[in-house]
């Protein structure tokens, strides 16, 4: 949360270096690397993507393309904090698409995704629908933390 909303960019290197040692399984070398894309407002809002910075940092250690813009968020959705999980898929729907301008280096390409936290998957789903509408090969996901549910 402290690179989230705290501003706390010092963690980044530190946070990516943990990602990739929990990665279990070797990247392709001609995987491209793309963050979880914020919605425009979003952005200007926070002032950064805290998941692009984790991106950017992952694919400069593991010498692999980063494509910061490989995916758009074309609709501004509402928050997910305090959505259940089908209201978190069902706000997602349709929001995020593959960048035209990117399409000749999406497809046929293994992709990795990079969020900060994960919580029902629904971003990542939509990112992965996303990619494979690119006509990407295997799509990977990498996050910083999980939410899990109390018992």
């Amino acid at each position: 949360m402290a690179l989230k909303h705290g501003d706390r960019h010092d963690i980044v290197k530190t946070a990516a270096d943990w990602m990739i040692g929990a990665g279990a399984n070797p990247l392709a070398p001609d995987t491209v690397v793309i963050p979880v894309p914020l919605h425009l407002t979003r952005l200007l809002k926070r002032k950064y993507n805290q998941s692009a910075l984790l991106a950017q940092a992952i694919a400069a250690r593991r010498k692999l393309v980063y494509c910061p813009d490989g995916l758009l968020r074309i609709r501004r959705t509402a928050s997910l904090d305090g959505k259940n999980r089908a209201d978190r898929f069902a706000e997602l729907s349709d929001s995020i698409v593959p960048n035209p301008k990117r399409s000749a280096l999406l497809k046929d390409r293994p992709i990795l995704l990079i969020d900060d936290v994960m919580t029902s998957g629904a971003t990542l789903g939509a990112c992965s629908l996303a990619c494979h509408s690119a006509q990407s090969r295997e799509i990977c996901v990498m996050v910083l933390a999980r939410v899990a549910k109390a018992a």
